[in-house]
């Protein structure tokens, strides 16, 4: 059960997130993507009180026109356990994905790929799942040090943890804070920066991931 004050975490639960986490993370594949990306999915989760709401939105590539939205509203099933978030939003948003109409070629998540302590970030996480390439696209450092990037629109520098390159701070827009962006699994950085880049508008966030964040918030009230 989920707890607003989260008690004590049990030893056995942790081990057992530990060993799944493990077995998961030696199934990412990093790779350059093997697509013609034409359909770019941003997808987001919110939590309200003992509930979480996932959206997915999906948009055309180049243009980025909105071509549909779908969200999940239910029970969460797993307490919270830091560094193991996506076991407990993963679920739901599998559950999201099922509903969508039109299947995308990425998915951008609200989160990170491989940039994480043990290389299963919630975007990883989902394309182990999914078997579909996957980015994730984050607003802060989980795991590594890095050199902030110039304060001009197109800088970039790497996010290193335990002398492995997992991400790059890259700025979106002129005088922004940085923001994150890592492979999740059937993709490689170099793409997940440029794709990052290539779907930034005139927001500081790329409209895949601001666009799900928007309707998480929005559809959040109806809950609320």
């Amino acid at each position: 059960m989920y707890y607003r004050q989260h008690p004590p975490i049990e030893p056995s639960l942790l081990t057992e997130l530990t060993q799944k986490q493990q077995e998961f993370s030696k199934k990412v594949i990093m790779q350059k993507p093997d697509f013609d990306l034409k359909i770019i999915a941003g997808c987001d989760s919110s939590f309200i009180g003992e509930n979480i709401l996932s959206v997915f939105v999906l948009l055309s590539f180049p243009d980025l026109k909105e071509l549909e939205i779908q969200y999940h509203y239910a029970p969460v099933t797993m307490p919270y356990v830091p560094g193991f978030l996506s076991f407990r939003e993963a679920p739901n948003l599998l559950l999201t994905y099922e509903k969508l109409q039109i299947k995308p070629d990425l998915i951008m998540v609200d989160g990170h790929g491989i940039s994480h302590p043990r290389r299963l970030g919630i975007a990883s996480h989902l394309g182990i799942h999914l078997n579909i390439p996957t980015m994730g696209l984050a607003k802060e450092v989980l795991a590594g040090k890095f050199t902030m990037p110039d304060t001009t629109k197109g800088s970039v520098t790497p996010v290193i943890h335990r002398n492995e390159h997992i991400a790059n701070a890259i700025r979106t827009k002129d005088n922004v804070k940085p923001v994150f962006a890592s492979p999740g699994h059937l993709m490689d950085l170099e793409t997940a920066t440029e794709i990052a880049f290539s779907t930034t508008l005139k927001h500081k966030l790329p409209e895949p991931t601001r666009l799900a964040d928007h309707y998480s918030k929005t559809l959040k009230k109806e809950f609320t």
